[in-house]
């Protein structure tokens, strides 16, 4: 169909297309009834014309109409249908109750095709209506026969949503802007045009099938006479696309034709599409390209190299559960001992070197080397007692490198680093401090996690990390590395104002500059 007449097929209002759906078709007959958990049926004496002309739908009215006509008459489908004596506990004008059960099942087998579906539905009700409640059984025979109207009604409001195709339309052709083409084998289209509304949002759209189209202008469902033929009355530009990405997809080493078919009936195949490709693809799997499957077409392009650190491609391993046990770098291959944080448990001020030292590495206890004095005699300087406070490593075991007879000390490396974050976390859970006092830049990396940061831009400015203070200054051995004298009084007398720093953020005060 030409966007043009749809355009004027959806404007023509007056004429023949849309109007406001109230309740679709067949379910308006099971609508016209209200139910709640019981429900109560205007059933007026045996007719079905009556039942369908509450509901105000013509077409149902129309055969309802005819099914009563062929009650009236001897060649009634059904002789049993006009033969049914009233029930005994009948009487004129009484309000029927039936169940909430068999009012879905009602609605649902509504909807089946069938030349005598609104005689036998009365059947049914007229059944309930004189007691026989089993009528609703699979045991009963019209039991079984509504069970299986409503799975085939259901089945095939399952397969519209399934191989229904939109096609879009230009935009300047105006709304709708998708339109779709179906033959559906029962009444299922309004359960349909409100699964879609739901989905599709203030998209407009319109389905159209032999017997009826409905439109969904974005807020409201209408309903009208059918408008269309067949899918080739819609054109859609964008269809080569599709084509393209399904051939693109298409994987001839994994094709099972029985299978495919199988799930896909044959009547839906006439209008999908992919139907225009998929027997040339099936033909050329038969010829052989089964066997080589997508090496010509997948297989040739280039493909994308995902970085991603070697720490997040390792799998998930079980985390040791002491310092000793610690595999988690090499460190631990050539150190003496895991050297763990001391001091006090519930200290407000945590103090967090580099790695230990070669004394440390002997003692098994950090800072109690030549650096260990030092920072003992800065912290007797800045009036702070070690007693107060926790002292540890980010890295808990001893990097060395052989010089002769000595050991010396090798700066870790940032992944080593990482690897012992794991032991600093506990201790920061644990201890909890209010202050953390990084010396050194390794410490800093630590804390921070990340080893693109550098001291100079920390330095002699605490700063909040993770909900605690942060305090940079040096490591206690570089103030004993440096060559002058002046740059290592200059050293030690940072390393003094951190602590006096840290020990005025513990106590709840301002930091300097703050």
């Amino acid at each position: 169909m030409p966007p043009t007449a749809v355009g004027e097929l959806v404007n023509d209002s007056g004429s023949k297309v849309v109007k406001e759906v109230e309740v679709a078709s067949a379910v308006e007959v099971a609508s016209a009834v209200e139910v709640e958990v019981e429900v109560e049926v205007e059933v007026e004496a045996a007719s079905a014309v009556e039942v369908a002309s509450e509901a105000g739908s013509k077409a149902v009215t129309e055969s309802a109409s005819e099914t009563a006509s062929k009650l009236a008459s001897e060649e009634t489908h059904n002789p049993d249908e006009r033969s049914d004596p009233p029930p005994s506990n009948f009487q004129p004008g009484a309000q029927p109750r039936i169940s909430r059960k068999l009012m879905e099942m009602l609605q649902g087998a509504a909807c089946y095709r069938a030349h005598d579906r609104w005689a036998f539905l009365y059947r049914v009700l007229w059944r309930w209506h004189s007691g026989e409640h089993d009528v609703i059984s699979m045991a009963d025979v019209d039991g079984t026969r509504l069970h299986h109207m409503v799975r085939a009604a259901r089945h095939e409001e399952h397969d519209m949503h399934a191989y229904l195709r939109f096609r879009e339309r230009p935009e300047e052709a105006g709304a709708p802007r998708f339109v779709a083409w179906f033959e559906p084998a029962h009444d299922v289209l309004p359960q349909v045009a409100q699964h879609f509304a739901k989905r599709m949002g203030k998209t407009s759209w319109m389905i159209a099938t032999p017997e009826a189209t409905v439109l969904w202008d974005g807020a409201r469902l209408h309903t009208g006479e059918a408008l269309a033929r067949s899918a080739a009355d819609f054109d859609d530009a964008g269809e080569s696309l599709w084509l393209t990405y399904y051939r693109s997809i298409f994987n001839p080493a994994r094709l099972n034709a029985d299978i495919m078919h199988g799930h896909i009936r044959q009547r839906f195949w006439k209008n999908l599409p992919e139907a225009a490709v998929v027997p040339h693809m099936v033909t050329q799997a038969a010829a052989g390209a089964r066997k080589v499957g997508q090496l010509d077409t997948v297989g040739k392009r280039g493909g994308t190299t995902i970085p991603i650190s070697s720490e997040k491609a390792a799998p998930e391993r079980q985390q040791p559960s002491s310092l000793d046990e610690c595999r988690r770098c090499d460190l631990w291959q050539n150190a003496t001992q895991a050297v763990a944080g001391q001091g006090a448990r519930r200290a407000k001020i945590m103090l967090v070197g580099e790695q230990p030292g070669d004394q440390e590495d002997l003692a098994g206890k950090p800072f109690v080397g030549p650096a260990g004095d030092l920072l003992d005699k800065a912290m007797d300087e800045a009036a702070l007692d070690r007693r107060t406070v926790y002292v540890t490593n980010a890295v808990k075991h001893f990097k060395w490198e052989p010089r002769g007879k000595r050991r010396l000390h090798k700066t870790p490396a940032q992944k080593e680093v990482m690897a012992c974050r794991y032991w600093l976390e506990t201790e920061l859970e644990t201890v909890a401090p209010d202050v953390l006092v990084a010396l050194g830049s390794t410490a800093l990396k630590s804390i921070l996690q990340t080893g693109s940061v550098t001291m100079k831009d920390y330095m002699g400015a605490p700063f909040e990390h993770e909900g605690r203070w942060v305090v940079v200054t040096y490591h206690p051995a570089y103030a004993l590395r440096v060559p002058d004298r002046e740059s290592r009084q200059a050293a030690f007398a940072a390393i003094v104002e951190a602590l006096k720093t840290a020990q005025q953020l513990a106590s709840g005060g301002t930091a300097p500059g703050l």
